[in-house]
């Protein structure tokens, strides 16, 4: 028997969906730390264990195989001691509708395989536009900011009017890589990135923007975009927006505004003055996935002047011919198939409305605020700036241990944690040293929370540093 969506599985379909959630729901209440701690030779062990050319087990069994492998092992973003990477827990509305999206499973390129669904997102494409201060923008949501900085730096680069070696985009070191990554792709090479000055808290210095900008047109180079960043990775930084529009506005430059983790201030209650200036951008990238705690993915791309899409459009007569008269949005994507992400973004606004979703951001800003004053008041810690956003970059470093021991101890630290499952945290390195870091967009974590993670990471670290063995971590891990 097939096992196809449909009329005759409607049953099947239901009590396959009614075991799936139970078991998701009993790890979510269950697990006691955010990873299983099982190493990576275990968990090879365990895919290598399945013959993906076996007879088939039946949708239960399956099912509960699939349980045992990615729920048992899974990173759990919702748990308090996750603290790592730009992961959010996601909004239960939006989990519920991303088992819709799957089960209706419309594609976001035409009309006639959307109907609706196009309308939604391109009502959402609006209230974004207008949150950004667009009067008349347009959009299209993407699958993450990744493809949405390589769409803008393309329409940027087409729009330049120049090709070849002339074209040179303007960041920072602070800019997401995949300013670079698009330069490649686009042909441009990686010298086509022009890296500007910045502040001591890694903001773009709108001096150092203009002087670069007056060095190229002085040697007859094209300045085809300025990227600024509305919360850098590491240090959760907003370049000076309104400095920086007024440079490219002067020069006649793109400006684009890469606000992949900023976005929620957007709808904060309390800081949405920090974006002020981005309603002068030209372009705008924004990822739902992160600071509006929806499910990857659940991304867009916006731009101030809806003719700039033009250049990603691409007539096919099969799809949207020159004279079809529906709103096919495969006119506006680098994608052709598309999911319907924007119902997850439209379903959440709708339970808990744009302050509520704001609001929750603020709580992981203000307990990241909290934390710097904690970090700060500790002897064994040194905190690295604060942030405005919601990253919390330090090290463990009491006055009896060197910067070469504090450097050292960084990695293995991670290590430690992340190998016993009892903590995630990341590590970056700022100014030429490594340093500890924690993304917190958990609105459920308190600092106590934050507290008991900090207590992991002191702990793994005096205990490397007492052994003086900054090299056997885990056995250190293991205890």
């Amino acid at each position: 028997m097939h096992e196809l969506l449909s009329a005759t599985s409607a049953d099947r379909y239901v009590e396959a969906m009614r075991e799936t959630v139970d078991r998701i729901a009993g790890r979510l209440r269950d697990t006691p730390q955010p990873f299983s701690g099982a190493s990576r030779e275990q968990l090879q062990e365990l895919v290598d264990s399945v013959d993906l050319d076996a007879v088939g087990l039946g949708t239960a069994t399956a099912l509960r195989e699939a349980d045992d492998l990615v729920g048992e092992h899974a990173v759990w973003f919702h748990h308090p001691a996750y603290a790592a990477h730009l992961n959010c827990p996601v909004a239960v509305p939006a989990v519920v509708a991303e088992a819709f999206i799957a089960a209706v499973n419309p594609s976001l390129d035409t009309y006639d395989q959307s109907t609706v669904g196009t309308l939604m997102e391109r009502k959402l494409v609006d209230w974004t536009c207008g949150r950004i201060g667009f009067a008349a923008g347009d959009g299209v949501f993407t699958s993450g900011g990744t493809q949405s900085n390589l769409q803008a730096l393309l329409m940027a680069r087409d729009a330049a009017g120049a090709q070849g070696t002339g074209l040179v985009i303007l960041a920072t070191a602070s800019s997401h890589f995949s300013v670079q990554k698009s330069a490649r792709l686009l042909g441009l090479g990686d010298e086509a990135v022009l890296l500007v000055r910045t502040d001591a808290h890694g903001r773009m210095d709108p001096a150092a923007l203009a002087g670069a900008l007056d060095t190229l047109a002085a040697i007859d180079r094209v300045p085809m975009c300025v990227v600024a960043t509305a919360g850098t990775t590491d240090r959760g930084r907003i370049d000076p927006l309104d400095a920086i529009a007024d440079e490219c506005d002067r020069a006649g430059v793109w400006l684009h505004v890469d606000a992949a983790y900023g976005c929620g201030l957007l709808v904060s209650p309390t800081r949405r003055h920090l974006l002020d200036g981005i309603e002068r951008a030209r372009s705008v990238t924004v990822d739902f996935h992160k600071s509006f705690f929806q499910p990857v993915s659940s991304s867009a791309v916006l731009v101030r002047e809806p003719a700039d899409l033009r250049y990603v459009t691409w007539h096919a007569d099969y799809l949207n011919p020159a004279d079809a008269e529906e709103p096919n949005q495969v006119d506006k994507s680098l994608q052709t198939t598309r999911r319907f992400d924007a119902l997850k973004l439209w379903t959440t606004l709708r339970a808990l409305g744009a302050d509520g979703i704001g609001s929750m951001f603020d709580t992981v800003l203000d307990l990241a605020a909290r934390v710097h004053d904690e970090l700060e008041r500790d002897v064994d810690f040194e905190l690295i700036g604060r942030t405005q956003l919601s990253t919390v970059l330090f090290r463990y470093q009491p006055v009896d241990v060197s910067d070469a021991q504090a450097d050292r101890l960084v990695p293995l630290v991670r290590r430690v944690l992340f190998e016993s499952g009892r903590a995630v945290v990341a590590k970056t390195v700022v100014d030429g040293r490594p340093c500890l870091k924690l993304t917190l967009l958990n609105p459920d974590t308190t600092l106590d929370d934050v507290r008991g993670v900090l207590e992991l990471v002191r702990g793994a670290a005096s205990a490397l540093v007492e052994r003086d063995d900054l090299v056997g971590a885990a056995e250190v891990g293991a205890r």
